[in-house]
């Protein structure tokens, strides 16, 4: 089978397509035919070494796809129960290994589609919406009125939080650069504010001045600290990503990572105590293991895309072989929504 692997760390052109052996499907698996994959930063930081856990290269990254079942391994149940059969339509959490033209994974992390949604709107779902969903509505528990600070808000996880922020009835807060401020207003981001002109800690103390209930940051370093200080009593801070780390080339920089590092605060208990506020981790990554939650909470999404109350917006599609192509778009901020590689 064709994949797109990581040879070395690096910039977007380590990236390369190589011929692979085909995945055999274990027990308890599923093979999938994959139809589309979704690009995520975390693959970007996974390619250039920096992600926690990386594999050694050369590797093929990726988390999710969407696809046809191909062959069904002994067991190969999904959470409830069902039993995946060759020919349905599925999308999955792959924890690597996605950017193939076939992958074997876990039925517990394979979920069918609703009847007729696109290959490309069902692999843009699993990693944006699942991690929007289970910060704000699990973790989080927002409710109705609530006040969410999203940054990066034109992005994929961004608009996944600003459609289900806006289903569940909250006071959205936004950021984004000059070029997609407009968009955000019309996306239904009641405070879009310019990162590059405003400081977002300023504009959110002026229309909420005893602070807000959760503020979404996956851009870390100092960011974290100044998102912190948009928070009230009862606040959440979610924290599940590091891109102040990544530069606009593509490349590692040592000197990028150190500083952001460096710029990250340490939260004391105490200080959290007294000011009655929680720091919320998210990773998927560490989610198989709680396959029922992750079910229950995908179940959920769909339900919500079935009635018409989000929809993933994909920014742009590239062929698997320009994957490339792909990570370079996202590393010079272009995207709004989801970046997809088609399989063919």
């Amino acid at each position: 089978m064709r994949v797109v692997a990581v040879k070395r760390y690096g910039d977007p052109q380590v990236l390369e397509v190589r011929e692979m052996p085909d995945p055999q499907v274990n027990s308890g698996e599923v093979l999938i035919r994959v139809k589309a994959v979704g690009v995520n930063f975390a693959d970007l930081m996974q390619r250039m070494g920096i992600y926690p856990g990386v594999f050694k290269p050369p590797f093929v990254p990726g988390f999710e796809v969407a696809g046809v079942v191909e062959k069904v391994g002994d067991g190969g149940r999904s959470g409830d129960g069902d039993t995946f059969r060759p020919g349905d339509a599925v999308c999955a959490i792959t924890q690597y290994n996605a950017y193939a033209q076939w992958v074997a994974v876990p039925a517990r992390q394979v979920y069918r589609l609703p009847a007729g949604m696109p290959f490309e709107d069902g692999a843009a779902l699993p990693v944006n919406y699942l991690t929007a969903y289970h910060a704000m509505f699990a973790m989080g528990n927002l409710q109705s009125g609530d006040r969410i600070l999203i940054h990066g808000a034109a992005g994929g996880v961004g608009i996944a939080a600003v459609q289900l922020a806006r289903a569940k009835g909250l006071e959205i807060y936004g950021t984004g650069g000059p070029t997609k401020q407009e968009y955000l207003r019309k996306i239904g981001v009641d405070h879009a504010i310019d990162y590059e002109k405003n400081d977002f800690v300023e504009v959110v103390r002026k229309f909420s001045p005893d602070g807000i209930e959760m503020v979404m940051d996956a851009i870390g370093g100092k960011s974290f600290a100044n998102s912190y200080k948009c928070l009230g009593p009862t606040g959440r801070l979610v924290v599940y990503g590091l891109s102040a780390a990544a530069g606009p080339d593509g490349k590692k920089s040592a000197a990028r990572g150190l500083s952001a590092i460096l710029q990250t605060p340490r939260f004391n208990p105490l200080k959290l105590m007294a000011d009655n506020i929680a720091v919320i981790g998210i990773s998927l990554g560490k989610m198989p293991t709680r396959a029922a939650l992750m079910r229950r909470e995908m179940e959920e999404v769909f339900k919500l895309y079935e009635g018409g109350k989000i929809k993933p917006v994909i920014g742009k599609s590239f062929p698997l072989a320009d994957a490339v192509s792909a990570h370079k778009y996202i590393h010079a901020r272009k995207n709004i929504g989801k970046v997809i590689l088609n399989v063919k």
